[in-house]
C-alpha cells in the first residue's frame, strides 16, 4: 500500500443504501443463511483470479506463494469463522470503496424487492440473489477484515458491527497476510454452528465445490492439519461424462448468485479456427437485475483458465439473463480489457456463442414445449428486444417468440401456429398492444376481428410497441396493428355468417356532421368494419404511429405533438341509430359528437381531452333528458 493511502484510524458512515441493506439483514431472519459462506468464498476466488491476471504482467506479485488457495479457519472457543485468500488484496482506499458502498444496481434492485415484500418471500430472497460481503452480517455481530495488496508493504484493517458505521485503520504488518484478505466473522449466538467443521464442510461442498481455487478447512486448537475440501479444478475443463446434474447446479448457483436451478445448461467446446469452452445457464427464475437500465450481461471471460473480466459484451443484451463463462484458448493474456472488447477473436466468440444459445432454445421449443414455455414466460419480454435490435437474427427470434392471443385461451402460441390458422383472404398478422392482457383482449378495436374468427396477438410488453414498427414479417405476412389505419376486413366474412349493418342516410348525415364538429380534434370520422359491440373507437391514421407507441412516447416527453386520431363509428349500433334519427338541435348533436369522442378515448384508457368541457356537456344532456 502506498504512503498516500495510509490512514489513521477513522470511523465512517456507510452510504445510505448500504445502511438500509444492513438494517434488513441484522433485524430479520432468513431461512437460507448458509449463503453467506458461498458469497465470501466467491469473493475470495475472484480475488485469486484477479491476482493471476495481474501477475501475467508482473510475476513478482506472486512472490514465494504462487498457488492460489482459500482457507477457512474455525475457532469454536472464540466463536469465529475466518475466510482467508492469498489473492490480490486491498488497500485502505480499496476497502472504503468496496466495503462501504453498493456498486451494483442489481443489489439496489434486490433491496427494493426485499423492502416491498409482504408475503414472507423475503426469507428466500437472500439465497436467490448474491448480496456479497454484506451477507456476513446475517450470522455475525461483528466483521473484521485485514488485507494487504499484492506488492505492497503496508496493510489495512476494516471493522464494523453492521449498525451504520465502519472503521478503517492501519494493520500490524506482522499480523496481516503476506498478501490477500482475511475476513473474520464473530458469530452470533444462534449461528455458532458455523464454527463446526461438519457444518461448514457440508456447505462448501454443496455450494462452492467447483470454484476454480482450492479450498481448505482448518480448526484452531486441533491437531489435524488443514483438510482440502475442494480441489479447485475448473468444472468447464472436465468431460461432460464426468459431471453430474448436481455438479452443474452447484456451479450455476456459484456463478449466477442465485439459488434456483438452471432451466437449460449448455456445456461445449468449440474447435476449429478459434478454440474456446462455454459453460452457460439459463436460470429457472428471473434474476433481480433483469431490467437493469444498463442491461449488462453476466458472462465471465477467461483466457486459458485465467479470469479476465465479467464486463466483456459476449452476448447481445437481449440474452443478458444467461449466466456462465467463456474460456478462450486464443485471446492473448496480456491484452487489456478494452482491447479484448475490440478483438476479432472475441467477435467470433460472440457470434458463435449467441447462435448456439438460440439454437439450443429452438431445440427445447420443439422437443420440450412446456419447459420452453416456462423459459419464455420469464424471459420473453427480454428476448423480444432482439426483434428490435438484431436484424440478422430476427427470423430466428420470431420463430422462438410465443404469444397469448384472442384464440389461445391463455396459452402460448407460436407464429407458425398463427399462420396455420389464417382465415381465407387474410393477408396480415394482426396484433394489439397495451399494458394488460385482459384489457387488450376486450378493447373495441378487436371486436370485428373476433367476430370474423381472425386471431389477434395480444402484446402487453413495452418493447412490443417498438419491434412491430420495424417492418418485420413472418413467412411473408406483415404485422398490422388493429388500432392503426383502415382495418379492410370486408373480404373476410363474419364467423357465424352474419352481416354488418350498412350506414343509412341518417347515419351518413350524422357522421358528416360529427366530422365537421370534431375537425379540430380528429383527422376523420368514418364507418367502422372493426366494431361489432361498441358504438365508437379511435384508431391511428394510416401513416401515423400506433396508438400505444404514441402514448408511450408522449408520456416520456418524446412526442412533441400527437397525431389527430380517426373516430370510427359502428353504423349498426342502437345508440348511433337513435342519435342519427333524434332530430336533435345542432348544439345537442355537437355535444353528442364530443361525448362519443370522449367515450372512445376513455375506452382507450385515456382521459377526455377537456375534462371540464366533458362534464358540462354531460350535465346539459342529462338535464334535457330529465326534462
Amino acid at each position: 500500500m502506498t504512503t498516500d493511502s495510509t490512514i489513521a484510524p477513522e470511523t465512517r458512515a456507510f452510504e445510505a443504501d448500504v445502511s438500509k441493506l444492513l438494517h434488513m439483514m441484522v433485524h430479520s431472519v432468513y431461512s437460507d443463511r448458509d449463503v453467506f459462506l458461498r458469497e465470501l468464498i466467491s469473493n475470495a476466488a475472484d480475488a485469486c483470479e484477479k491476482l493471476r491476471y495481474e501477475a501475467i504482467a508482473d510475476p513478482s506479485l506472486l512472490g514465494e506463494d504462487p498457488q492460489p488457495q482459500i482457507t477457512i479457519t474455525l475457532d469454536k472457543e472464540a466463536g469465529t469463522l475466518t475466510v482467508a485468500d492469498n489473492g490480490i488484496g486491498m488497500t485502505a482506499a480499496d476497502m472504503a470503496e468496496t466495503l462501504g458502498t453498493i456498486a451494483r444496481s442489481g443489489t439496489k434492485a434486490f433491496m427494493d424487492r426485499l423492502s416491498a415484500d409482504k408475503n414472507g418471500e423475503g426469507q428466500q430472497l437472500i439465497g436467490q440473489f448474491g448480496v456479497g460481503f454484506y451477507s456476513a452480517f446475517m450470522v455475525a455481530g461483528k466483521v473484521d477484515v485485514v488485507s494487504r495488496r499484492a506488492g505492497e508493504s503496508d496493510a489495512a484493517s476494516w471493522s464494523s458491527d453492521g449498525l451504520g458505521t465502519y472503521t478503517i485503520a492501519p494493520a500490524d504488518p506482522e499480523q496481516a497476510p503476506v498478501r490477500g484478505t482475511e475476513v473474520t466473522l464473530h458469530l452470533l449466538d444462534d449461528a455458532k454452528s458455523y464454527a463446526e467443521r461438519y457444518s461448514v464442510e457440508r456447505i462448501v461442498k454443496a455450494q462452492s465445490g467447483h470454484v476454480p481455487v482450492p479450498i481448505f478447512i482448518e480448526e484452531t486448537g486441533s491437531d489435524e492439519e488443514a483438510r482440502q475440501v475442494a480441489d479447485g479444478a475448473a468444472l468447464w475443463t472436465k468431460p461432460k461424462s464426468e459431471i453430474s446434474e448436481e455438479d452443474y447446479t452447484d456451479f450455476y448457483r456459484s456463478v449466477a448468485g442465485q439459488f434456483d436451478k438452471p432451466a437449460l445448461t449448455l456445456h461445449y467446446r468449440a474447435e476449429g479456427r478459434h478454440e474456446y469452452s462455454v459453460l452457460a445457464f439459463i436460470p429457472e427464475s428471473k434474476p433481480f437485475d433483469l431490467f437493469d437500465p444498463d442491461r449488462n450481461g453476466r458472462i465471465k471471460l477467461y483466457v486459458r483458465r485465467v479470469f479476465i473480466t465479467d464486463e466483456a459484451e459476449i452476448l447481445p443484451r437481449y440474452l443478458r439473463f444467461v449466466r456462465g463463462l467463456v474460456d478462450s484458448a486464443d485471446l492473448p493474456l496480456n491484452m487489456s480489457r478494452e482491447m479484448i472488447q475490440d478483438s476479432p477473436v472475441l467477435s467470433a466468440i460472440q457470434k458463435g456463442v449467441s447462435n448456439r444459445i438460440l439454437s439450443e432454445l429452438e431445440k427445447m421449443a420443439v422437443a420440450e414445449p412446456e419447459r420452453y414455455a416456462a423459459v419464455w414466460e420469464n424471459f420473453g419480454a427480454v428476448l423480444k428486444e432482439g426483434l428490435y435490435e438484431d436484424y440478422a437474427r430476427r427470423d430466428t427470434l420470431l420463430g422462438l417468440a410465443r404469444f397469448k392471443t384472442t384464440m389461445s385461451d391463455g396459452k402460448w402460441r407460436s407464429l407458425k401456429d398463427y399462420v396455420a390458422s389464417l382465415r381465407e383472404n387474410q393477408t396480415a398478422i394482426y396484433y394489439a398492444t397495451g399494458t394488460d392482457l385482459d384489457r387488450i383482449a376486450d378493447s373495441p378495436q378487436v371486436e370485428g376481428f373476433k367476430a370474423r374468427g381472425i386471431e389477434v396477438l395480444l402484446l402487453p410488453d413495452q418493447v412490443d410497441s417498438f419491434w412491430t414498427t420495424m417492418g418485420a414479417d413472418f413467412e411473408g405476412k406483415p404485422f398490422k396493428s388493429v388500432t392503426q389505419g383502415a382495418a379492410d376486413l370486408s373480404l373476410i366474412p363474419l364467423a357465424e355468417g352474419g352481416e354488418l349493418a350498412n350506414a343509412g342516410e341518417d347515419v351518413t348525415g350524422f357522421i358528416a356532421f360529427a366530422k365537421d364538429a370534431l375537425a379540430e380534434y380528429v383527422s376523420d370520422v368514418r364507418v367502422s368494419d372493426r366494431l361489432t359491440t361498441s358504438a365508437v373507437c379511435i384508431v391511428a391514421p394510416d401513416n401515423a404511429m400506433d396508438l400505444q407507441l404514441e402514448k408511450m412516447l408522449a408520456s416520456a416527453g418524446r412526442a412533441s405533438e400527437r397525431a389527430k386520431p380517426v373516430l370510427e363509428v359502428n353504423a349498426g349500433h342502437t345508440l348511433i341509430g337513435k342519435l342519427a334519427q333524434s332530430g336533435a338541435s345542432d348544439d345537442d348533436l355537437r355535444d353528442l359528437s364530443f361525448l362519443l369522442l370522449d367515450e372512445a378515448r376513455i375506452a382507450e384508457g385515456e382521459a377526455p381531452a377537456d375534462p371540464r368541457a366533458f362534464v358540462e356537456r354531460l350535465e346539459r344532456l342529462m338535464a334535457k333528458t330529465l326534462g
